[in-house]
């Protein structure tokens, strides 16, 4: 016999904090302001999972805003089993910040094949309130060479004494 006050799963936050939707998510998707970009992050998972479109445009910078469509956030919300949320990593997005990112993992399934969606989101504050302000593109990085380059007619690597073109420069 347990005597942890777990909350019943059909109570639970779609988010996956292991709260109580109302007292996780559901002040947030009702108006209530979100305290953190990570907040704000979960509670639009939430609103996929409940089917609250109201929320996913009122979550959006008004850049992002410019290009919602309701049709769009509809038809993935309605065709999706949502099955759950991790929130990977935060950088800012607290209290006292202008902005911040959260890495996420959002897991669902469409017609039965499961399916996940990995993105590290941008969140800042606009007009005191935490918005989603986007997709982070990552920045390439330029891959540097450790070791100097093989030429054609150099002794091979592997120390078999033939050329690298004869070797494993063949092919």
């Amino acid at each position: 016999m347990s005597t942890s006050a777990s909350v019943p799963e059909s109570e639970n936050c779609p988010c996956g904090s292991g709260l109580a939707h109302a007292a996780c998510c559901g002040p947030i998707l009702a108006g209530a302001s979100a305290p953190t970009a990570a907040a704000l992050m979960r509670s639009r998972y939430t609103a996929y999972a409940k089917r609250d479109y109201r929320h996913l445009e009122n979550s959006l910078s008004a850049e992002q805003r410019s290009d919602f469509s309701l049709k769009d956030a509809r038809d993935w919300a309605e065709s999706s089993k949502w099955l759950g949320l991790e929130v990977t990593a935060t950088e800012a997005g607290g209290l006292d910040d202008q902005e911040g990112t959260v890495d996420f993992v959002a897991r669902f399934s469409v017609n039965g094949e499961e399916r996940k969606h990995v993105e590290k989101a941008r969140f800042i504050r606009e007009e005191g309130r935490w918005v989603y302000g986007g997709v982070v593109v990552p920045v390439a990085q330029p891959v540097r060479r450790e070791t100097p380059k093989v030429g054609r007619n150099d002794p091979c690597p592997c120390g078999s004494g033939k050329k690298f073109k004869k070797c494993h420069g063949a092919g």
